[in-house]
């Protein structure tokens, strides 16, 4: 087990990301919800049917099990998996741009889809030029 090549770092990296800003979440759902530029309300203030921290816990466990999918993937040289990331990434940057253009998420959150596209950008390119080479 071991990164062969540019597009597994390009995964590994990503994996490595998302497994940490998903603990961080399942820890401190608040740090996450700054960092997307959400107000911070303290729990105590929250109504007992709000359950944003709920959702954000649950999301970070999805950050947090993705990591670990990316790391293992890229430490296993699964190449189709390097494929099917670049498509979906780029949905990803698609609807996320569109919730911070629409009005519906703080221009803080426009982060989470360039950070997808980036990568998407990025293992594109690894694999493209990986191709060229065979």
């Amino acid at each position: 087990m071991k990164i062969r090549d540019a597009a597994g770092w390009t995964i590994f990296v990503f994996g490595i990301l998302a497994f940490f800003l998903g603990l961080i979440g399942l820890i401190r759902p608040e740090i996450v919800l700054s960092v997307l530029g959400f107000e911070i309300i303290e729990r105590a203030q929250r109504a007992p049917s709000d359950y944003t921290m709920v959702f954000i816990m649950a999301s970070s466990m999805a950050s947090f099990n993705i990591g670990i999918y990316y790391m293992l993937a890229a430490l296993n040289d699964v190449k189709i998996f390097y494929r099917w990331t670049v498509p979906f990434r780029t949905l990803t940057f698609l609807v996320f741009t569109t919730l911070v253009i629409s009005g519906a998420a703080p221009l803080k959150f426009i982060g989470v889809g360039i950070w997808e596209f980036t990568g998407a950008i990025a293992t594109g390119i690894a694999l493209y030029l990986e191709g060229k080479k065979k």
